[in-house]
């Protein structure tokens, strides 16, 4: 784990005592991260949903941070003759770390690859897709249900994201995104009580990050005499460490403390729906006259971003 972390926090102004700290609570889930296993769930869909919809083509699957890492994967394209490839990226969001950056790495793995290396093109960003915004709907349903028929309708929903540095937030669509999707999701499943809450913030200190985080919101809600809140991780799409510990944990113990009893929404995982939507995004840049899904009032995003669109800073 913490060769891992080491990875995943390079560059960035992390104390080593931070970093101990966390892969501690890697160790409370058998001291390894769950994505792998959760991306290979996907995979294994998505590979009977190609198949059946007439689209067999071959996965590659590449992580930043731990292996198999994207070097291996392109190494592997141009060896099995793979000229051209499509990249998926499990953050359905615009921003550096979000999207941004993942091109940044593509491009830095095709450079470690050398000659023959595929092209790549990134899949557009996903938040307002039906097939993200639909499971996210059905999951909160769910989660309300789990609530005595008199508390659900003053229940509030907590809508969860990983926070940002404000300044990296203020040079993308990120929060925007985010709040349309929150709109979208709430409006659907007829919840007027919802806020967009942050959380797994790091750094320095004295650094401004995207607000309210969610154990402080937490705590303002039992000091009003909230017994019940829905959170739903809208800015994740599986339940790796972010969800397993900074939520159904530490935001957990705290609404405990506080007298709330806290349901966590499911994130969209393997969701047939979601499964689905990949392959339509695939679709789309295959056969431009395939339709571009998106709900709400912003439309679908680009297939390419500008050169200069969300800055890390």
């Amino acid at each position: 784990v913490v060769p891992f972390l080491e990875n995943v926090l390079r560059g960035r102004s992390v104390p080593r005592a931070r970093l101990l700290e966390v892969a501690r609570h890697y160790e409370k889930f058998g001291g390894v991260s769950p994505l792998n296993e959760q991306n290979r769930r996907l995979i294994a869909a998505l590979k009977k949903e190609l198949h059946d919809f007439g689209l067999p083509l071959p996965i590659y699957f590449g992580n930043r941070n731990w292996r198999p890492f994207l070097s291996e994967a392109v190494r592997q394209m141009k060896e099995d003759g793979v000229e051209k490839a499509l990249a998926f990226v499990t953050s359905a969001y615009s921003s550096y770390s979000g999207c941004r950056q993942y091109r940044e790495d593509i491009e830095r793995a095709r450079r470690e690859v050398g000659p023959g290396a595929p092209q790549i093109d990134k899949l557009r960003v996903f938040f307002n897709h039906p097939g993200f915004v639909e499971p996210n709907i059905e999951a909160v349903e769910s989660a309300y249900l789990r609530i005595p028929i008199e508390r659900r309708e003053s229940a509030p929903l907590l809508f969860c994201a990983h926070s940002l540095p404000v300044a990296m937030a203020d040079g993308c669509r990120y929060e925007r995104q985010l709040r349309e999707t929150c709109k979208l999701v709430a409006g659907r499943a007829d919840r007027g009580n919802w806020t967009l809450v942050f959380q797994s913030r790091s750094g320095s200190p004295e650094q401004p990050w995207l607000e309210p985080d969610i154990v402080d919101v937490l705590k303002e809600l039992g000091s009003a005499g909230t017994t019940h809140a829905v959170v739903s991780p809208i800015g994740f799409t599986s339940d790796h460490m972010e969800i397993l510990f900074d939520l159904d944990d530490e935001a957990a113990e705290t609404a405990a403390r506080c007298g709330i009893r806290l349901i966590r929404a499911a994130t969209a995982g393997t969701h047939p729906r979601f499964v689905r939507m990949i392959r339509q995004l695939i679709e789309e840049r295959l056969d431009p006259s395939s339709p571009r899904l998106a709900v709400g009032s912003m439309g679908p995003a680009p297939d390419a971003c500008a050169p200069n669109c969300c800055p890390r800073s």
